[in-house]
């Protein structure tokens, strides 16, 4: 393993590909190599509030991030040091009982949509990745996804996407565009942007 793991932060809005981006530049290397942290795990323990508190938790906020947390786990990864990352039980709207045991690696993508908002965590990226994709075709996936997975219904769904997934995306999620190192339109779908992201890696990996 080279001296200190390479840092790269994927963003994008709910339902802009950030996933399959990460993804797709994963399956181009070993597992051994790369490392995959979602942001989503670190949502704030709630454990302290009552369950009718913790439904109207805004998950689109930068506040409900423990984003101290995140910054720790990073910096003991940069120092080869292994990690328990937390598990958050959407059910009971908290964070879980159980942690995974994770390895530090060569490569390590920190995946969200608020990834790129906080000052620490940008100070850590060697590679800023921001996925920009239409708002009509993100409000789509996220309807087929939280339909399907989610048993959502399609009310449901437009009600949270209008009132907080909207106007959360304009607030915090778009501005940090700006400090992307590379913007890749469409996702997972923009073959060449992803093919230009693993030489770059590679070319990294490589000194």
């Amino acid at each position: 393993m080279s001296n200190k793991p390479v840092v790269i932060g994927v963003a994008g809005g709910s339902g802009s590909g950030k996933t399959s981006v990460t993804r797709s530049i994963s399956q181009r290397f070993t597992d051994k190599t790369i490392l995959v942290i979602e942001q989503d795990y670190y949502y704030k323990d709630q454990s302290d509030l009552p369950y009718e508190e913790r439904l109207n938790t805004n998950y689109d906020h930068p506040l409900a991030f423990d984003n101290d947390l995140l910054i720790e786990h990073v910096k003991a990864l940069l120092e080869q040091k292994p990690i328990d990352k937390p598990v958050y039980d959407y059910t009971r709207h908290t964070r879980s009982e159980e942690v995974v045991r994770v390895e530090p690696k060569d490569v390590i993508i920190l995946e969200g949509i608020l990834i790129l908002e906080d000052q620490r965590l940008l100070d850590l990226m060697d590679i800023k990745v921001f996925v920009d994709t239409d708002a009509d075709v993100r409000i789509i996936r996220r309807m087929l996804r939280d339909i399907k997975e989610r048993g959502r219904t399609i009310d449901s769904v437009i009600d949270q996407y209008i009132n907080v997934v909207r106007p959360m995306h304009l607030q915090f999620v778009e501005p940090t565009k700006r400090y992307a190192d590379i913007i890749i339109p469409e996702g997972g779908q923009n073959h060449v942007a992803i093919d230009l992201m693993a030489t770059k890696i590679q070319t990294i990996l490589n000194r």
